[in-house]
């Protein structure tokens, strides 16, 4: 019996940490969430409520609480969190740079791959609310209305930034993972630390990169207890919110005439991605269009295999064929 529940739980690490790779991915792309990867993905309320636990076992450990903090550290999911963090941190950290460059040679194409990503998770949201009113009509206009002007502000890039504003990138950035629908990098574009926490990650800054986590670990505990307690008491209004979030995000990823908003070669200038317009030749068009589809149909292939996978794990619960965890002897 031991080792079918080995494999198990190696097939779900497995599972976990490309997830996690999905998320990471999508954090590293200006205009892209990682929240909003891991609400597709069907373990956006697990990562709420698991870092909510571990923000809590934090503050037993500040209060001295030590036999609570060891208590409360037995109820996190270990196997779910390690590997999909793993995921998260590599992706960021290998394809950063990778993904930087795709972003400043093909901004159009890459901006039409996560337009079709990003479109198609706010009709999965859609879905996932129970019941529509007029409120939740108005909220997700209102949010979308408001996100959609606010990203045509933008900014400069800092030049040589200090800690302080490494610590401060950190307290913004995080919200990407709390929040769908907001992309923590396009919110570092739009103040100027995008280009610093790149080149911060391909030369292994260790300090900068520390006060850039200290203030993301700052931000995730007050967010993310913040987020478990909205969506435990008005579930519905705010995945409303959040697909008005999403919709108004879409204009980062509108591919013409700049694309995604990217850091060009050219005295570190800063490539505004939130300009609407028109393509002006048919591969403009054509390209975008194609990486749009392509993304659309991926986002909607990983939703059938995790539904049909939830579906089969539950009837084979249903039987007494399937047990989470190993049956008591």
């Amino acid at each position: 019996m031991t080792e079918p529940n080995d494999r198990k739980l190696l097939a779900k690490s497995c599972a976990h940490f490309f997830r996690g790779l999905f998320m990471g991915l999508a954090d590293a792309v200006p205009g892209v969430s990682g929240g909003t990867i891991a609400l597709l993905l069907g373990i956006y309320h697990r990562l709420i409520e698991n870092i909510g636990i571990f923000v809590t076992c934090c503050g037993y450990l500040v209060r001295r609480e030590f036999r609570s903090c060891r208590l409360k550290l037995g109820t996190v999911e270990w196997s779910f969190l390690i590997p999909l963090f793993i995921g998260i941190f590599l992706a960021f950290g290998v394809l950063a740079h990778f993904i930087e460059d795709l972003l400043e040679n093909y901004p159009q194409p890459m901006a039409g791959l996560f337009f079709g990503l990003v479109a198609v998770s706010v009709i999965t949201g859609i879905k996932m609310i129970q019941a529509w009113n007029y409120m939740r009509y108005g909220c997700t206009a209102l949010v979308g209305g408001v996100t959609f002007v606010l990203l045509s502000l933008g900014s400069g890039q800092i030049q040589d930034p200090t800690l302080v504003h490494f610590f401060v990138g950190g307290i913004i950035a995080i919200s990407a993972m709390v929040l769908p629908g907001i992309s923590g990098s396009f919110l570092l574009l739009m103040i100027g630390m995008y280009a610093p926490l790149i080149q911060t990650v391909n030369d292994k800054h260790l300090l900068k990169l520390l006060v850039f986590g200290a203030g993301a670990i700052l931000s995730l505990g007050f967010s993310s207890k913040a987020i478990e307690w909205l969506l435990k008491h008005h579930r519905d209004t705010v995945l409303a919110c959040l697909i008005g979030l999403m919709l108004g995000s879409l204009r980062v990823l509108w591919p013409w005439p700049n694309g995604v908003g990217v850091i060009s070669e050219i005295d570190d200038e800063v490539v505004k991605g939130t300009t609407l317009g028109w393509p002006d030749s048919f591969s403009d068009f054509f390209w975008p269009l194609c990486l749009a589809s392509a993304g659309f149909i991926l986002v909607l292939s990983i939703l059938f295999f995790e539904q049909r996978k939830q579906n089969t794990l539950k009837a084979l619960s249903s039987k007494g064929e399937v047990h989470e965890y190993p049956p008591p002897r």
